[in-house]
């Protein structure tokens, strides 16, 4: 599995969640994650999660950071479970940053920060499938102005400034997950 962050800002609209976007822009083949900063801007006609769609709730921020994850030979359940543990390893990486500062918790595939007595939320992420391939788009807010709900974000609510430093090692423990999971995969024998 591959690895980029994108040194230039996109602005993340939905669409880049399909299948070959990364390799068709950044060509990289295969299973890969890839990171980038930029305004985020989600309309009812791109949204993926049906939920969001019924009740009419379009995704907004003014700046986040987004990882897209697009891996082959994988179902959609799976594609779930590993959005779920993506969203562990970033409350991990959070909490070696912030020690005990802020209660982190998660909620499905959701992260909040309580922050002045109220949990704030941090993350929007959606894991889906295409014809050929898992996607997963999990996006954090920097700068949340402008967001429909109670958000935070790791710069202006958390102090975190090293945005590109957080984003490589979040793909650096992904990759080391998935790695370590064929190697589970591969190590033992039928019963």
């Amino acid at each position: 599995m591959k690895s980029l962050f994108i040194d230039k800002e996109i602005k993340y609209i939905g669409s880049q969640l399909s299948p070959h976007w990364i390799y068709k822009n950044f060509h990289i083949l295969g299973d890969a994650i890839v990171s980038f900063i930029g305004e985020m801007d989600v309309k009812i006609t791109e949204m993926v999660d049906i939920e969001d769609v019924i009740s009419n709730s379009p995704i907004y921020s003014k700046k986040m950071v987004s990882f897209i994850i697009e891996q082959f030979g994988m179902g959609l359940s799976e594609c779930v479970v590993r959005q779920r543990f993506l969203i562990c390893i970033i409350i991990e990486e959070l909490r070696k940053i912030l020690g005990d500062k802020y209660k982190i918790t998660r909620r499905g595939d959701d992260i909040f920060v309580h922050i002045d007595g109220v949990d704030k939320k941090l993350s929007v992420s959606i894991a889906t499938k295409s014809t050929t391939s898992a996607l997963i788009h999990t996006g954090l807010n920097i700068d949340p102005k402008g967001a429909p709900i109670d958000a935070c974000g790791l710069t202006t609510d958390l102090g975190i400034t090293n945005i590109e430093e957080f984003a490589k090692n979040v793909m650096r423990r992904y990759i080391e997950e998935d790695t370590e999971i064929l190697e589970a995969a591969c190590k033992v024998r039928g019963v």
